[in-house]
């Protein structure tokens, strides 16, 4: 009986971090994020269930963007437990708990390749959010 409760809660837990990666996507998509990216880490790390990563195309743009993210999770309840590179907006890291976005200007996110070191991580299409937040 645990167990199935456990597996409950996890499933509850995936359904509210796809809730809060699909909002993050729509927020980068809808400023024009570049080559946005979707990775499900929840099996591979404790650090977050998903990554998001994409990049802009100036310093103003990737601070755009991450403003559009802060914004439209900020709508949902959910505020940043941290924000690193902010100010430099070449990587700028923003941590919400259950998901981490990362935005990149296009040199360096060349430079730092995250989808390589992270690729034991799923990667998601958008679409299959919004599949797993309506299961359960």
């Amino acid at each position: 009986m645990a167990e199935q409760t456990e597996k409950t809660n996890l499933e509850k837990d995936l359904q509210i971090s796809a809730k809060l990666a699909e909002a993050a996507y729509q927020a980068l998509d809808d400023k024009l994020g570049q080559d946005i990216r979707i990775l499900d880490i929840h099996h591979i790390s404790i650090l977050a269930d998903y990554f998001l990563i994409a990049h802009g195309n100036n310093p103003n743009h990737v601070h755009a963007l991450i403003d559009e993210v802060q914004d439209r999770l900020a709508e949902l309840g959910c505020e940043s437990k941290n924000v690193e590179g902010y100010q430099e907006g070449s990587w700028v890291l923003i941590d919400f708990g259950r998901i981490i976005v990362h935005v990149f200007s296009k040199e360096a996110r060349l430079f730092y390749h995250l989808e390589r070191i992270w690729s034991d991580g799923v990667t998601v299409d958008p679409k299959d959010l919004t599949i797993r937040k309506t299961q359960v």
